[in-house]
């Protein structure tokens, strides 16, 4: 289409523009999905000629040879502006980069033969590339959770503090959302079904009525095809389309991704604000316009902002899904074109900055260490409790004892923003008397993470670094690069 206008003055997808991985826009672009309708075209052929139908070697080696030559793209525009079909368009263009095969190209098929199918071959490479990312993104938080197992940090439940856990210890949590993610995913690759050569409503008619009414020659020929296109199976049986609930699944699962990865870089930001675990931040780069010195965390606020963008896309899936009448309707076609390509689009551009601040996190042991001072005395209390008990002391009676001095001491810490006195006042305390010589020794924050370096040693051990040892081969590469 001739236009005079510039990129720039026309609407552009930022997730085009901004976003996503050049890898990712490949999967999806246009150059590729009509290259792989002319194989699927090229393929179908050459299944037909084996199996005797008259469609000669050469003519398929002529659309072999097309397969790979120039698309006229303008002459496809001006065919779809008549014919207003687009895969009559490109069969009319393709049989004229190969005329001599121009009559037999697209034989018996339907048009889902190849947009269906060229679908589930792009579904396929990009959720093999998600894989991949996924795969980077565990590496990159392994070294992390490895590297700081045993810093003593606050847990919060609530965002209130509770207890202390170590900074290794939180990140498995992390990795454990997307180790469940990667097994997911890889259950949908094994599964994935390939849509076959079936005919116009899945009957495979027209095909059966090429060969002759030989059933076993129909059967073949979907089986050859589905071999030359890399599946190890097809549909057993599909309308007009594959099953819609393939699409449903798929965004669904790249929600769960979204989830997941939403739900790191909030809890990132939350740590951002208490100073305690921070993204990059590039030694050029700025924080605000008017604030020089603000420092905020824009990589995961824009996981989170894309992370829902993707977690809304699963619910057209399961809607498109559900309306699909008898052996299929066309209200699947807009959304199908817009909904998949841009959920791996965001969860793309997702994993890209995941892993770049999983890479490059920034911990400050010093703030992390202030905060565990200000809370010690209450973390310190359970201990109290289970020695005081020991002692011969009666357990719910200490805990209202503790429980008033900790509310009292918070009072005061707050009123005159100083430091808690609550161990001084348990000391003071007759009913503490006999552990009253322990308790300085239970300001050490390394009494209080429990198993959590011995976690870390066995999650990763057992369970991460084995699943990446079989996945090395995903590992090589830099992961991709955040484009702004």
């Amino acid at each position: 289409m001739n236009d005079s206008r510039t990129e720039r003055s026309l609407f552009s997808s930022p997730l085009v523009r901004r976003y996503a991985s050049p890898g990712m826009l490949e999967v999806f672009s246009e150059e590729r999905r009509i290259r792989t309708w002319r194989q699927l075209w090229t393929d179908l052929a050459e299944a037909q000629h084996e199996l005797g139908l008259p469609v000669t070697a050469e003519q398929v080696a002529a659309m072999r040879r097309a397969a790979v030559d120039p698309i006229d793209f303008e002459a496809a525009d001006e065919e779809e502006r008549r014919l207003r079909h687009d895969v009559m368009a490109h069969i009319k263009v393709f049989a004229r980069a190969c005329p001599e095969a121009g009559g037999v190209i697209h034989l018996g098929a339907t048009s889902c033969f190849v947009v269906d199918n060229t679908d589930l071959i792009a579904m396929r490479a990009a959720t093999t590339l998600v894989r991949q990312r996924l795969c980077r993104t565990i590496e990159a938080l392994s070294g992390f959770a490895a590297s700081h197992k045993s810093q003593p940090t606050l847990a919060y439940t609530h965002f209130q503090p509770a207890q202390l856990t170590t900074v290794g210890k939180r990140a498995c949590l992390w990795i454990q959302d997307l180790v469940a993610d990667l097994e997911q995913l890889e259950h949908f690759l094994e599964g994935l079904r390939f849509r076959g050569v079936k005919g116009t409503t899945g009957t495979q008619a027209s095909f059966l009525e090429l060969f002759g009414g030989d059933r076993e020659k129909v059967k073949k020929l979907d089986e050859l095809v589905t071999a030359k296109c890399g599946f190890p199976a097809a549909f057993p049986v599909t309308g007009q389309t594959y099953p819609r609930k393939v699409d449903a699944t798929l965004l669904n699962l790249l929600a769960g991704i979204a989830v997941s990865a939403h739900k790191f870089a909030v809890d990132l930001r939350l740590l951002a604000h208490e100073k305690e675990v921070e993204e990059p931040f590039e030694k050029e780069q700025v924080g605000s316009s008017a604030m020089a010195y603000k420092r905020n965390p824009m990589r995961c606020e824009r996981i989170t902002s894309l992370a829902r963008f993707a977690m809304n896309l699963a619910a057209n899936g399961l809607q498109t899904a559900a309306n699909q009448w008898l052996e299929r309707t066309l209200d699947d076609s807009a959304a199908k074109r817009i909904v998949v390509p841009e959920a791996f689009l965001a969860v793309d551009a997702i994993l890209v900055l995941y892993r770049n601040v999983a890479a490059g996190m920034t911990v400050n042991p010093g703030v992390i260490q202030a905060h565990l001072q200000d809370e010690i005395d209450a973390m310190a209390t359970e201990n109290i409790l289970m020695v005081a008990v020991q002692a011969g002391g009666n357990r719910q009676e200490l805990h209202e004892t503790i429980r008033r001095h900790a509310l009292a001491a918070s009072a005061r810490q707050k009123l005159t923003g100083g430091s808690s006195d609550l161990l001084e006042r348990l000391k003071k305390d007759s009913a503490f008397a006999a552990v009253i010589d322990q308790v300085e020794t239970w300001r050490d924050p390394a009494l209080y993470v429990g198993c959590s370096v011995e976690q870390v040693d066995e999650f990763l051990g057992l369970h991460v670094t084995p699943l990446l040892r079989r996945r090395a081969e995903l590992l090589e590469g830099n992961g991709g690069e955040i484009r702004v």
